[in-house]
């Protein structure tokens, strides 16, 4: 994929997708889709995942990126705002911390979180790109998530080079590969609890991901065949049309379909699933919203909702009303996407 340059702000990314829906005559928002389903308003069903979104700064530059994250990012979280996080997280029942980025090992504050997080008992599940383990300053990376029982979710778009660079650059995979190699010889990947090791794909170019369980099966098998690497799970993810993965589908005139096939594929079941109504999702000032793709794009959590994590409650976070858009479509085509894959 080219990377092209931006062309729109957040307001004006949420209006391109409206537009792309109602391009071809209007087959009903996503709110009269929930509407339809009995879902209407969508609202919270508890808090178990804290997702703290650490900064856009990363070592790589992908074009399907939904954070526009990179190299010469500045966003970063200060050490201020992370000793906030673990405040709350101690005066809550939040079971899982879930930390994101851009590559949040690069924050300074990553170890904090995953010590603190791990102190109060809470498992821990370290999104990682795979290539910063091979980063020299990080080459200590792989041990410390193995002795903290950190589980790691590892982004690879296939298990095959050509797929993979066209999506994050030349000479990803194998940097990628070496990654998961460093991951297997500190006990990833092969069947300890304590060690998870799931392996996260999403689709490169304008379609849906195909069947998360028999894809991980081939997975598995090919991995193994090709390069003696092991893993535990699979998770497919769509594409969300936020940000760079936007550029790319309305440079090449792919907007309007993709829009329109996610919408198409609405799943009820899915939809009633969907990660933010279990999740609370934190950015890097502290900020709250229902998601990592409502934080993208600037749509806070409701009104009389609190707004930082120094205000957080957890009572009143479980029972909130989502904040939805034609984004969402994302997250409920098919059998359903989210951070842990499949829902439906």
């Amino acid at each position: 994929m080219t990377l092209l340059t931006p062309v729109r702000t957040r307001a004006s990314q949420l209006e391109l997708l409206t537009r792309a829906l109602d391009a071809k005559g209007s087959g009903g928002s996503f709110e009269e889709h929930l509407e339809g389903a009995g879902l209407m308003p969508l609202r919270a069903s508890g808090l178990d995942v804290m997702q703290i979104n650490l900064g856009r700064l990363c070592n790589q530059t992908c074009a399907h990126c939904h954070v526009d994250a990179g190299p010469t990012r500045s966003e970063i979280m200060t050490r201020e705002t992370a000793e906030l996080c673990i405040a709350a997280l101690a005066k809550s029942e939040i079971g899982t911390v879930d930390l994101t980025g851009g590559a949040p090992e690069m924050c300074p504050s990553f170890e904090y979180l995953v010590r603190e997080a791990r102190r109060l008992g809470r498992h821990v599940i370290d999104r990682s790109n795979l290539t910063i383990l091979t980063v020299p300053r990080h080459a200590d990376l792989a041990q410390f998530l193995a002795e903290h029982e950190v589980e790691v979710a590892a982004s690879l778009p296939h298990y095959r080079q050509r797929s993979t660079d066209k999506q994050r650059g030349e000479g990803v995979f194998e940097r990628s590969l070496a990654g998961l190699r460093l991951l297997n010889a500190a006990g990833y990947g092969c069947g300890d609890p304590a060690r998870r090791l799931a392996l996260v794909t999403n689709p490169v170019g304008a379609f849906l991901p195909s069947g998360q369980a028999s894809l991980e099966q081939e997975w598995k098998r090919e991995l193994r065949r090709l390069h003696g690497i092991e893993f535990d799970a699979l998770y497919t993810i769509t594409n969300m049309p936020i940000a760079r993965y936007a550029d790319w589908l309305h440079g090449g005139g792919h907007l309007e379909d993709y829009m329109q096939a996610l919408r198409a594929a609405f799943n009820p079941k899915a939809a009633a699933k969907v990660m933010c109504r279990n999740m609370l999702s934190v950015d890097w000032r502290g900020q709250l919203f229902d998601c990592d793709f409502n934080q993208m794009l600037g749509l806070e959590l409701i009104a009389g909702a609190p707004r930082h994590i120094s205000d957080l409650d957890p009572a009143s976070a479980c029972q909130r009303r989502i904040v939805t858009g034609p984004h969402c479509f994302g997250c409920s085509a098919g059998s359903g996407s989210s951070c842990g894959g499949t829902t439906a």
